[in-house]
């Protein structure tokens, strides 16, 4: 179990949940705030920062309002659950295979090691060591999504994160060995790993962010 399953660890924006669930962030918001029971944690800086198990806890949530329940019943039906301890079940994404992920890493032994476990998933990688070439090979190959030490190239990783979200809508996973949340989201990251991370968190992460296509799609209403 990863460090974020195990602790509710915040990860993921607003953005990216909204993106992965095809919920609408004032949807989010709402819910939030009208019912209180899947509560993000917030960083220093005051963005809403989401764990695993809240996603988890979100789409279920999300597919009984696609099914016709009204948003309140389907909050009081979580709690029911969380309260009995039956929680709702981790799912993964079924990502396609093959998918081009660029690691912008300023540790050659990082990226391997990262590009290891990538492959074993069936993600295609390419390794840049400097930010300008990530900008390059980003904008030739279009990945699906990029990986981002935002301390590349003397700390050129927070401009790479902005110019690669100006570009494309593709995920950006930020991480650094520094605390540098807030900063890597106010740069445009979807979500953010502080280094040193156990190989399947990033991989769920990846998957998390991949998932778009496979999660739902539908627009919710705000009720």
């Amino acid at each position: 179990m990863s460090k974020s399953e195990a602790t509710g660890e915040g990860v993921y924006s607003i953005g990216a949940v909204a993106g992965m669930l095809g919920i609408r962030t004032v949807t989010l918001r709402n819910w939030e705030d009208r019912y209180g029971l899947v509560t993000p944690e917030r960083s220093e800086g005051g963005h809403r920062l989401y764990s695993r198990r809240q996603i988890e806890q979100l789409r279920f949530l999300a597919t009984k309002v696609e099914q016709g329940m009204p948003s309140g019943d389907a909050h009081r039906l979580l709690a029911e659950r969380l309260d009995e301890g039956a929680g709702v079940p981790l799912t993964e994404p079924q990502s396609e295979v093959r998918l081009l992920i660029l690691l912008a890493e300023r540790d050659p032994y990082s990226a391997e090691f990262a590009e290891y476990f990538l492959k074993t998933e069936g993600y295609e990688t390419l390794i840049v060591l400097d930010a300008t070439d990530a900008r390059t090979r980003f904008e030739e190959l279009s990945p699906k999504l990029a990986i981002v030490d935002l301390l590349i190239s003397g700390g050129d990783g927070y401009g790479l994160c902005r110019t690669l979200k100006g570009q494309s809508n593709s995920p950006v996973l930020a991480v650094s060995t520094l605390e540098s949340r807030d900063e890597a989201l106010d740069s445009g990251a979807d979500a953010f790993l502080q280094k040193p991370f156990e190989p399947l968190q990033l991989v769920s992460t990846v998957r998390d962010l991949l998932g778009t296509s496979a999660y739902l799609r539908t627009k919710l209403p705000t009720s």
